[in-house]
């Protein structure tokens, strides 16, 4: 059974369906990066999982018990969603010492977790002086402070700088490293395609795309091709023909989930002269686009 399971999700807000038949699950011991334009139904269905809404139908489960059923939470799951808050007067250090007492927690680990995302130095100040991008690393010492086997980040990175940001990518790859499983829902693709072993994408909140990095920016083999030639348009009809996919790249092709030696042969079988052919992986924005660019399109990338 897996740490997070998402089962058939649905969840409607009146006439609004925010999440239609969601199914994923994310493993331990991997960044698993949630993503999708706004609106998409990525808050709703972290808050589903985290008990904040009611599904209207379906499941969002913990080693297969539903966030409220769960005894000590915090020693299962932390979590930091966009809107954290903190009181003003109260110092980070205070903060995390509340919190460790509520969660049941030893006292010991609010140093351990201060020192884990740099506020040590910081600790004694009120949290109404903390940065933006401190105040972050301070959520994050609250999702840390039970040593959870599940981390989920809403929007990690937001008021990090460079230097944060990288600090940021070290740390969900450690927690990993240790075994967790890690949720991350962030808008900064470039980000995402540096910190995370598997993508779920959703879109009208309907699943898009899911599965290792690599597969969802390859399709469905793992592998693209790059190509041009003189005959730009016979070659992409012969492709649709033979039943690949591709995008358009300016004047070349991106085949998709297709080796370079099969688009070789292909063009050959038809005669079009290549001017060039080569191994290339999309971006994760480029798939992220091309994956939420119409209600309508199927999902791909989902692991057999």
């Amino acid at each position: 059974m897996a740490p997070v399971e998402i089962q058939d999700l649905t969840k409607r807000f009146g006439s609004v369906e925010a999440v239609k038949d969601l199914s994923f699950e994310i493993e331990p011991g991997r960044v698993t990066g949630f993503l999708g334009p706004n609106g998409a139904g990525k808050s709703t269905t972290l808050r589903a999982l985290l008990g904040l809404v009611r599904p209207t139908a379906g499941s969002a489960t913990f080693d297969g018990r539903h966030y409220e059923q769960l005894e000590r939470p915090g020693t299962h799951v932390g979590a930091v969603l966009e809107d954290a808050a903190f009181h003003p007067g109260r110092s980070g250090r205070n903060h995390l010492r509340v919190l460790a007492v509520t969660g049941d927690h030893p006292q010991s680990r609010v140093e351990e977790v201060l020192g884990i995302v740099g506020l040590t130095d910081a600790a004694d100040r009120p949290a109404k002086g903390y940065s933006m991008g401190m105040r972050q690393r301070l959520a994050i010492a609250s999702a840390l402070l039970g040593d959870p086997q599940v981390l989920i980040l809403d929007e990690p990175t937001n008021g990090l700088d460079p230097p944060g940001i990288a600090w940021m990518r070290d740390l969900v790859r450690g927690q990993a490293g240790e075994g967790r499983a890690v949720l991350i829902s962030s808008h900064l693709l470039a980000e995402v395609a540096q910190s995370v072993d598997d993508v779920v994408i959703i879109a009208k909140g309907r699943l898009r795309a899911q599965g290792t990095l690599e597969r969802v920016l390859g399709g469905d083999e793992g592998a693209s091709t790059e190509v041009r030639a003189g005959e730009i348009e016979r070659l992409a009809q012969a492709l649709e023909a033979a039943g690949h996919r591709y995008e358009r790249a300016g004047e070349a092709l991106l085949v998709l989930g297709v080796a370079p030696e099969q688009v070789g042969e292909l063009a050959a079988a038809q005669r079009v002269a290549l001017r060039y052919l080569a191994p290339r992986a999309r971006s994760l924005e480029a798939a992220f686009l091309a994956l939420t660019a119409d209600e309508g399109a199927p999902a791909w990338g989902t692991p057999a």
